[in-house]
């Protein structure tokens, strides 16, 4: 796939091995508990759906990776670079998911997302997620604790 241009400042592309090390750098500055670099590169050795979101100059500003399964897409994981959250980013990646869901023909994106972060659960339930249920001490969190995870759906 090539990559596409959406306006002049943005870059929507496929991620490639090359990115890894750019994606798992802007996961750690904004999640506690962040993916491993492993974790990327086990997506992407899967075939899993991974998109990079970069500014005309090169710099990662956003990524997603979906995971089909069946009908429904389940979004592994999204983020937007700290400085440049608030500026509707990430709704846009929501869209390029979206986008990404229906042409694998899916009915449905499944997510999960913790209380405690709530401004990407604001994102969602402004975009249309719905929650659906709880995954009890699902997440890692501080002091060797566990979180729970909010489970949302979005109908396409």
């Amino acid at each position: 796939m090539s990559a596409l241009r959406d306006d002049d400042h943005l870059v929507y592309a496929p991620m490639v091995a090359a990115d890894v090390d750019d994606v798992f750098a802007l996961e750690q500055q904004v999640y506690p508990h962040p993916w491993t670099r492993g974790n990327f590169s086990d997506s992407l050795g899967s075939g899993y759906n991974a998109w990079v979101l970069r500014e005309r100059g090169g710099a990662l500003i956003g990524y997603f990776l979906l995971m089909p399964i069946v009908d429904e897409a389940h979004l592994l994981n999204v983020a937007v670079a700290a400085a440049r959250q608030g500026e509707g980013l990430g709704r846009y990646l929501l869209d390029k998911v979206a986008a990404c869901a229906r042409g694998l023909s899916m009915d449905s994106i499944l997510l999960e997302v913790r209380p405690s972060n709530v401004r990407a659960l604001a994102v969602y339930q402004q975009y249309g997620y719905t929650e659906i249920g709880r995954r009890r001490g699902y997440y890692p969190a501080h002091d060797g604790k566990r979180e729970d995870a909010i489970v949302m759906r979005f109908v396409l």
